[in-house]
């Protein structure tokens, strides 16, 4: 019993690593093998539920192989009808053996015609015996009942003839799809009271070697005869043996879950998942860089930077010109203050639409990632892949050009120094324009005949007007070209943290549209098959 508790315990387990990995596979797997788990997991899970210890046996065989008449011979009744007509089982039919039949699990099974046998210490004590139908019927609600219930029940019994034992449509039909139950089979060789002992040797001999071609070397193989009891009490000792272990039920989920899970195993494949490698992400990024116009971005820091340094440190005189052109940056709709921008367009720019080869570039640049990462994953693994990288596409654009937009090109920082050239030059301006004047006055004062004696002030043996205007002019224009050298190194340094910001940004995009979703996939291929070896 604790054994069986052990391995209750570990099919269950097994089933819930199965559920997972149906989960995971759904919708890139193949949908038959897929249902097809789900079902399994939904019945062992029902079935594991039902309160009890009871082990469903079912006798299964073909018209005239003697199956209710073993039927009867196992039960010690007379319940199964048999005679000539066929077919004589219409529908399953239940024995139980104890005080109470186990009516849920008989519910579950969809058995209506059910029997208990009154019964104490009996050796069938929690066997519920099944007699099905035909398996090769006329009547196509039999073949279905049997269909169903033969994945229902805890082990099979299958009553074959000597004329019919190696018949096509019982060892093509279930015995080879249900080659991984071999261990909860047993094929019973019946009316051997027809053989001579060496024909019966021959028989089952014959028997043993076609089970054995077929991969069923565990399937039991046992003789019988129902009309004399030769063989009888073997069966029934058998099926007590199986009642009293318990793991009948166990053993058949076991091979279920198996079974299922290679075929899940199938679907999922074993190639190495692909990885993707740096390279090829940072090509992509790259091209959706390109398809972003983050060079032309970067232009415009660089322009810009210019065009404001030279406003703020160039010569007064001249300066004021350049407020006339247009800010670079500005006209691409980027670095502007919230009050230059409404709230419905903060994060929409003026760039420069793709082109068509950058569009051809970054498409290629895509399918490169998309070949790496499909690369020996199963087909259906491999379309999902492609789906949720271009899921996207008609939203990229707009995704790219809001990272460009809600980029820091960290404009307003940096040119704290621009301050203290722009009180200089203003400084130089006004020395020179007091000089300018102090030297004109004379002339006009003379020009107006207003006489006047000006005093001479001078250092250094020169007139301070004339050092004023010169040095003036001349502290100006030294000053802006030694500040246009800096603001030149400073717009290339700025250049370069735009376009690493800029790239960063676009990283970011590709990660959650392109990459992520593809590293997911991956991701979910590697989880499904860790949980299909999990439940094998």
């Amino acid at each position: 019993m604790k054994r069986d508790r052990r391995h209750g315990a570990s099919i269950a387990v097994r089933l819930q690593h199965l559920d997972e990995a149906i989960d995971l596979a759904r919708g890139r797997a193949s949908d038959e093998v897929v249902d097809a788990a789900d079902a399994l997991v939904d019945r062992a899970g029902h079935r594991l539920s039902i309160a009890g210890d009871h082990t469903v046996v079912a006798l299964a065989g073909a018209t005239g192989s003697g199956k209710s008449s073993t039927f009867n011979a196992v039960t010690g009744t007379q319940l199964a009808r048999t005679g000539v007509t066929r077919p004589t089982t219409s529908e399953a039919m239940s024995v139980s053996w104890g005080t109470e039949q186990p009516v849920e699990l008989l519910d579950w099974l969809g058995v209506s015609r059910r029997s208990l046998v009154p019964a104490g210490e009996s050796d069938l004590a929690d066997l519920v015996l099944l007699d099905l139908p035909d398996h090769d019927s006329t009547e196509v609600s039999h073949r279905l009942t049997v269909d169903r219930l033969v994945e229902l029940v805890d082990m099979l019994v299958w009553i074959v003839d000597p004329q019919k034992y190696a018949d096509a449509a019982l060892h093509d039909g279930y015995l080879k799809p249900l080659v991984d139950h071999a261990e909860v089979m047993v094929v019973v060789l019946n009316q051997v009271d027809r053989f001579t002992d060496e024909q019966r040797r021959a028989a089952l001999a014959d028997l043993r070697r076609l089970l054995d071609s077929q991969g069923l070397q565990r399937t039991r193989v046992m003789a019988m005869s129902a009309l004399t009891g030769e063989g009888v009490a073997e069966l029934r000792a058998l099926l007590a043996e199986v009642a009293h272990a318990k793991a009948a039920k166990v053993q058949r989920f076991s091979a279920d879950v198996t079974r299922q899970a290679a075929l899940l195993a199938e679907e999922l494949g074993d190639q190495p998942v692909p990885r993707l490698d740096r390279g090829v992400v940072d090509r992509l990024n790259e091209s959706m860089a390109e398809a972003a116009a983050v060079p032309v971005v970067v232009d415009g820091v660089l322009k810009a930077w210019r065009h404001r340094g030279t406003i703020a440190t160039g010569w007064p005189m001249v300066s004021w010109l350049k407020r006339l052109k247009p800010d670079p940056l500005r006209k691409l709709r980027l670095g502007l203050s919230p009050r230059e921008l409404s709230p419905t367009d903060v994060s929409r720019t003026s760039l420069p639409k793709a082109t068509s080869v950058q569009k051809a570039r970054l498409d290629a640049s895509l399918r490169g990632v998309l070949d790496v990462a499909t690369a020996g994953v199963p087909r259906g693994w491999s379309d999902q892949i492609r789906s949720v990288a271009r899921g996207n596409h008609k939203l990229l654009a707009d995704r790219l050009d809001g990272a460009v937009a809600s980029t820091d090109l960290e404009m307003d920082r940096g040119h704290g120094w621009w301050v203290l050239v722009t009180i200089l030059q203003w400084v130089f301006f006004l020395a020179l324009i007091v000089g300018v004047v102090w030297l004109a006055l004379p002339f006009v004062l003379a020009f107006a005949q207003v006489p006047m004696d000006l005093p001479v002030i001078s250092w250094q043996g020169w007139p301070v007007q004339t050092l004023l205007a010169a040095g003036g002019l001349a502290g100006g224009i030294v000053l802006a070209l030694l500040s246009r050298v800096f603001v030149e190194a400073g717009a290339r340094v700025k250049a370069r943290q735009a376009r690493k910001a800029l790239t960063d940004s676009i990283a970011e995009v590709t990660a959650v549209e392109v990459v992520g979703p593809i590293q997911a996939e991956l991701d979910r291929l590697v989880a499904a098959r860790e949980a299909t070896a999990k439940a094998r």
